[in-house]
């Protein structure tokens, strides 16, 4: 017993390590970012790598073995630290990928492939049709989601994100890329939309901390058969994605998930109680 009690010690401290190596790297690209391209290579390069870190079955199982000691508040310290930065630099990633095409540049990493397979099923049952309104929280500076749905189902789509940067780079690739398509991005926080009582179906990206909290005051603002679409990581995943929180079932309910075992994150639908 004490020799596999030590043995988990010291895959925990490995586990830990590899952490703060994720950790550390990201927080220096993130420091790096110019406005330019010039490091959109080597943050891609750790980002894949993250990604595959994180849908890993080997990490999934070491995930579980240590479960009870990554809620230590070093550790778990660590993790939330983690998961911002890496957020942040997926921020960042996307906006690389914004100029690079804007520089008449475009690359496919395999992180984006990943997002890309994500988009396809986002609602589950629950179809979009051309009819639809669809607001996607979080659109960021490469907006792949409002461009993939107006391509497929030729609905309305409205991005909001609060950073202008993203807002801006947004506009310029869907005038390179959306041509014809119903798409508009707007740099105000989704409870302030003017256009949000008209959606019928609302994305969360992942990524977006604050996501359930908007959820809970979009209840007053939304119509009654709205679906909301939160993406999240629990467990391993949440290294990469804020996780799924309860909401108040006066207001929602948890209509379906989506797992994506393979994938970086799962989606959780939402109805109105």
């Amino acid at each position: 017993m004490t020799i596999r009690t030590e043995g988990l010690a010291l895959h925990a401290e490995q586990f830990k390590g590899r952490l703060n190596d994720y950790h550390d790297r990201f927080a220096a690209l993130a420091g790096a970012y110019d406005g330019t391209s010039n490091q959109s290579a080597a943050l891609e390069a750790v980002i894949d790598d993250y990604a595959a870190f994180v849908i890993d079955e080997d990490s999934q199982c070491a995930w579980a073995k240590l479960e009870a000691q990554l809620s230590v508040p070093p550790l778990r310290t660590l993790i939330e630290s983690l998961r911002s930065a890496s957020a942040q630099c997926v921020a960042i990633m996307e906006k690389y990928r914004a100029i690079r095409l804007l520089e008449g540049q475009i690359e496919r990493s395999a992180y984006f492939r990943n997002i890309e397979s994500c988009i396809e099923q986002e609602f589950g049952s629950f179809g979009v049709g051309s009819d639809a309104t669809i607001v996607l929280v979080g659109s960021g500076a490469f907006p792949m989601t409002p461009l993939f749905v107006a391509r497929q189902t030729g609905a309305a789509v409205i991005g909001v994100d609060i950073d202008p940067e993203a807002i801006a780079l947004g506009r310029q690739v869907i005038d390179r890329l959306g041509e014809g398509l119903d798409i508009r991005l707007e740099g105000v926080s989704v409870d302030k939309l003017e256009a949000i009582g008209s959606a019928t179906h609302i994305i969360f990206s992942s990524t977006v901390s604050v996501k359930y909290a908007l959820l809970d005051r979009l209840h007053g603002l939304t119509g009654s058969d709205v679906v909301v679409a939160m993406r999240y990581g629990d467990r391993l995943k949440s290294l990469f994605n804020y996780p799924m929180e309860p909401v108040d079932a006066r207001k929602w309910r948890l209509a379906e998930t989506v797992l994506r075992p393979g994938q970086v994150f799962d989606i959780a639908l939402y109805r109105k109680a």
